[in-house]
């Protein structure tokens, strides 16, 4: 019963955050929303929306664990679990000019989610200081990219080109917009549920199903979407979408999170967890600065090094 309230939980994660994408940009469309904006906001973040809804509902259902987990997990899931399976299929072109305020923003958003969890408290203070980052830098971005267009912003229009097809009819949008938030959050009340309930009976903390079976079970739109890029040919947009989800996984999901419930860290996020973190991040942009893409043999790394770090989990499970 518990393992399959956590894959309905799961599905309808997906299900939800799938129709959710589609019936919102659908309605840019339909309401003449430029592409970049569609780009930037609706796909960029929209993936991230599992993530969101789900860390939400952990800090109201009293999973610390879950809420933080999820995001650090899936940020290391995206860059090493995704994006390393993505660039093995097909390596990955990076636009230079495009990573140079992107990639900053994702170090400095980094750099403050490590601030926040090692205090021991994301705040109501922390929380505010991450949602003004990010409201700056989509400003700055769309305000940027609409009078001077370049790289970034032929990499977010191709993303809303790139974006699945929803319903013509405004109104059909609608539906299939709300239907999905319905879908997401109650399947995010379901998967935490189900995950507090899966880490009591296998007796681990539940911040360790966070960093695994949640953080990859939220994560995957972000796979689905990099796998379809790459496959079309479209390899920058595989690589913006896994930038801009772990920007807003931080500055968006944990801040807002932190905003609407402020909550002290679990012990369990170890320093090692962010240190992986940190290193992960770092290597993309090193990887993708110095060759121009991400190759199948750094994606080949990236997803040894994934397989190692759950690896180094499970054993930190048994000895604990």
């Amino acid at each position: 019963m518990i393992v399959v309230e956590t894959i309905a939980g799961l599905l309808l994660l997906l299900v939800g955050g799938d129709a959710l994408v589609r019936g919102a940009v659908s309605i840019a469309q339909r309401l003449k929303v430029s592409p970049l904006l569609i780009g930037l906001i609706l796909v960029g973040f929209g993936t991230s929306m599992p993530e969101f809804v789900t860390s939400i509902s952990a800090a109201f259902q009293g999973a610390p664990g879950i809420a933080v987990g999820n995001v650090v997990g899936s940020n290391i899931a995206n860059i090493l679990l995704i994006l390393g399976l993505t660039a093995i299929i097909r390596p990955l072109a990076v636009a230079t000019d495009a990573l140079k305020r992107d990639g900053a923003v994702l170090i400095l958003a980094t750099a403050l989610g490590v601030v926040g969890i090692l205090s021991g408290s994301l705040s109501l203070l922390w929380g505010v200081t991450c949602l003004v980052f990010l409201a700056i830098y989509i400003a700055y971005t769309y305000q940027k990219e609409s009078y001077t267009p370049d790289a970034s912003a032929a990499m977010h229009t191709a993303e809303a080109e790139a974006a699945p097809s929803g319903p013509k009819h405004l109104a059909f949008a609608v539906a299939l917009a709300i239907g999905g938030i319905a879908a997401t959050i109650f399947g995010a009340q379901l998967l935490v549920s189900g995950a507090k309930m899966l880490a009591s009976a296998a007796g681990v903390p539940d911040t360790i199903i966070g960093l695994t079976i949640v953080a990859i079970g939220t994560s995957l739109p972000e796979l689905a979407t990099c796998i379809m890029a790459a496959r079309q040919g479209a390899a920058d947009v595989a690589f913006g979408n896994i930038v801009g989800s772990n920007i807003f996984n931080i500055l968006g999901i944990l801040g807002a999170t932190a905003v609407i419930h402020p909550m002290t860290v679990p012990a369990e996020i170890t320093f090692a967890d962010i240190t992986i973190m940190i290193t992960a991040t770092l290597f993309l942009i090193i990887f993708a600065v110095t060759g121009k893409r991400i190759s199948r043999l750094e994606g080949s790394c990236f997803l040894a090094g994934y397989i190692a770090y759950i690896g180094w989990l499970i054993s930190y499970v048994s000895l604990t």
